[in-house]
């Protein structure tokens, strides 16, 4: 037999000897039944998204306990306060403070010198079982402030003062006593603070009824439907360079509050964390909030106010609106509804 032959047989038989090795090696013992093979494990893709999900919700916890924390707070509601009512009321105040605006920026939104200490926007929000409603106090309206007589209730945030609570408390009690409402929560937002506000979100969309110029607010506004920046959207609820007056403005003021918070609240805020983080940080330094109030209220408050195109926003109706003097049947009877946290009639209420 040739050597090639031979080798090649020899190979063969080698190959074969070592596959039936192997065979005896990896059967199982004589007995058992074989072992089968684990199956290999799919991606538990379900188990690492909640995982993720779990991870944000903790990270959004934590950021919005920073903001709590760092909100700013004042002692706004009097402690002494015997009014009593049914559902929830908020007291939102606009503050035309300068103290805080920088020469540069008193320029930029022509807002004059820093000496002003009123409250340029004061509304009621109420919410309950019946429909969410929004009333604008004009104010220049002449009530009676406790401990100062009569006068403008834009004047009492700036009477105010001392250990009883400031400006803020004496405000509280002005309205509580006027309405017959109890104030459960308060929100301030002063010039510096909405103007930054309204660039955290990228403007605010609204449709404006008519155009509008006035140099003393720097506002040069054309009628329709836009996107106001920051600058533009303080002059826009400050003019009171219309037929209407103060009457228009606070109608101008309601609608853009509500326009705001909706945007505030849209999933291309909420969703966008270039939105929300610079949002919520300006939060801390735009809005003061009572002791007792915290982020989530806020974020109470916002929903709230999305509520508003479905339910009534009006302002408290007055008898002479030269003098802004309250015709007090009407008033009476739209502020009783809300203290029984009923609809307001019709006849009730303003414009």
């Amino acid at each position: 037999m040739p050597a090639a032959a031979s080798a090649d047989r020899d190979v063969h038989t080698d190959r074969e000897a070592r596959t039936e090795r192997d065979a005896r090696r990896a059967a199982p013992p004589p007995g058992r039944p074989p072992v089968p093979r684990p199956p290999r494990r799919r991606p538990r893709w379900g188990r690492r998204i909640g995982i993720a999900l779990g991870v944000v919700v903790v990270l959004l916890l934590a950021f919005a306990v920073y903001v709590d924390a760092t909100l700013s707070r004042t002692n706004a509601l009097p402690s002494d306060s015997t009014t009593s009512s049914k559902g929830t009321n908020w007291l939102i105040v606009g503050s035309d403070s300068r103290l805080k605006l920088t020469e540069a920026e008193r320029q930029k939104y022509a807002t004059g010198d820093d000496t002003s200490q009123l409250t340029d926007t004061i509304m009621l929000l109420h919410t309950g079982s019946g429909p969410t409603t929004l009333v604008s106090i004009p104010r220049d309206t002449f009530l009676s402030i406790p401990g100062h007589g009569q006068g403008k209730i834009n004047s009492a945030y700036g009477k105010g003062g001392g250990p009883d609570g400031g400006g803020p408390q004496l405000l509280v009690k002005t309205v509580e006593q006027a309405t017959g409402l109890h104030v459960d929560h308060y929100a301030e937002v002063g010039f510096i603070g909405l103007t930054r506000v309204v660039s955290a979100v990228g403007g605010v969309d609204l449709c404006v009824p008519e155009s509008i110029k006035d140099p003393k607010a720097n506002l040069d506004i054309k009628a329709g439907c836009q996107t106001l920046d920051d600058v533009t959207a303080l002059g826009y609820v400050r003019t009171r360079a219309t037929a209407s007056s103060d009457l228009g403005r606070v109608e101008r003021q309601r609608a853009f509050l509500s326009a705001l918070l909706s945007k505030v609240t849209s999933p291309s805020v909420l969703l966008n964390p270039f939105r929300l983080v610079p949002l919520a940080t300006q939060l801390s330094s735009a809005i003061t909030v009572d002791n007792g109030d915290h982020v989530w209220n806020l974020a109470q408050l916002g929903l709230a106010m999305k509520g508003i195109s479905s339910g009534i926003s009006t302002t408290v109706p007055v008898a002479n609106p030269a003098i802004l003097s309250w015709d007090k049947k009407r008033a009476s009877a739209l502020f009783q509804a809300l203290a029984d946290d009923q609809e307001p009639p019709k006849s009730a209420l303003g414009p």
